[in-house]
C-alpha cells in the first residue's frame, strides 16, 4: 500500500514530501502539453529535485478540448494526447486518471449512443500510445454535479471492457462515491479493474476530519485484495506539512488495522 497526495505543484509537493508521502499526484494540465518544451523542462526540473516520485497525474485535459459533441477538433485531440502522455512518460508516473467533466460531458440534445461512441475512439486514441510507452489510463467515475456521464464504478468498468485494453482501467474515488450514494460493495465486485484510489472525506475535506465510513472503505479495500495506491484529493482547510502529517497517520493506522490485522 502506498499513500500519495494530489497536488498542485513542486511547491506543494515538497510539503507532501515533507509530511511523509510515499508518492504525489500532479496535473496533466501542470506539464503544459501544448506548451513550449522549455516550459515543460522547468516544471520537470522541479520535481526532480525531490526525493518523493511522481507516479500519478490528473486533470488529463483542458476544459475547451471536448471529446463529446457534434463538432470536435480531431487533430488537437490527437496531438494533445500524443504530448500529454510523452511529457507524463518523461515526468516518471505511470498512471493517468482520466475524469475531465467539462470534456466528456454530453451536450443537451445529443444522443447518449454516440456520446459513448466518442468516448471509446477517445480512449482508444489514448491506449495505443498509453501502451506503446507502459502507461495506465485509469477512468474516474464523477458525481452528477461534475459529469453528466460515467457516474459510477460500474459505468467506469463498462467503458474499459469496450476498449478492451490492458492500458485503460478503473478509479474508485470516495468522495464521488459517497455523493452518489454508491454502494461501497462496488469495490469488490469490480475489482479486476481497480487500478487507483482517490479518497477524502465529509465536504470533501481531508481524511480523518469528516464521517465517511472509513471502516467500510478500508474492508472492501481488503475485500477486494487491492495493495496499490490511495492518494488523497481533498480541499484542505490548510495545506501544510501538520495537516497533510494527521491525515497520512490516520490512513496508515487505518489500514494498517485493517490489513495487518493478525488473528488472535
Amino acid at each position: 500500500m502506498r499513500f500519495g497526495c494530489c497536488v498542485k505543484d513542486a511547491r506543494e509537493a515538497r510539503v507532501a514530501e515533507h509530511a511523509g508521502y510515499d508518492f504525489v499526484e500532479c496535473s496533466v494540465l501542470s506539464l503544459h502539453p501544448e506548451g513550449e518544451e522549455a516550459v515543460f523542462l522547468e516544471v520537470l526540473r522541479s520535481y526532480q529535485m525531490l526525493s518523493i516520485p511522481v507516479e500519478a497525474c490528473n486533470l488529463f485535459l483542458p476544459k475547451d478540448l471536448h471529446l463529446v459533441g457534434e463538432s470536435l477538433d480531431h487533430v488537437r485531440i490527437k496531438r494533445y494526447v500524443a504530448a500529454a502522455l510523452k511529457r507524463v512518460k518523461t515526468i516518471g508516473a505511470d498512471t493517468i486518471v482520466f475524469g475531465s467533466g467539462y470534456a466528456r460531458n454530453v451536450p443537451s440534445g445529443f444522443a447518449r449512443i454516440k456520446a459513448e461512441e466518442q468516448i471509446v475512439e477517445f480512449l482508444k486514441i489514448a491506449a495505443d500510445h498509453a501502451e506503446r510507452l507502459g502507461l495506465t489510463i485509469v477512468i474516474e467515475p464523477l458525481n452528477r454535479k461534475e459529469s453528466n456521464i460515467i457516474n459510477n464504478v460500474a459505468e467506469g468498468v463498462y467503458f474499459a471492457r469496450k476498449v478492451n485494453s490492458r492500458s485503460i482501467q478503473v478509479l474508485a474515488d470516495f468522495y464521488h462515491m459517497d455523493e452518489e450514494y454508491e454502494p461501497l460493495s462496488e469495490i469488490v465486485k469490480h475489482k479486476d479493474y481497480l487500478k487507483h484510489i482517490h479518497l477524502a472525506d465529509t465536504f470533501r475535506q481531508q481524511p480523518g476530519t469528516g464521517k465517511y465510513p472509513y471502516a467500510e472503505f478500508s474492508q472492501c479495500l481488503k475485500d477486494a485484495n487491492y495493495n496499490g495506491r490511495i492518494c488523497i484529493e481533498a480541499i484542505w482547510t490548510t495545506f501544510d506539512t501538520s495537516a497533510l502529517t494527521d491525515s497520512l497517520h490516520y490512513l496508515k493506522s487505518l489500514f494498517r488495522l485493517e490489513f495487518d490485522k493478525k488473528p488472535v
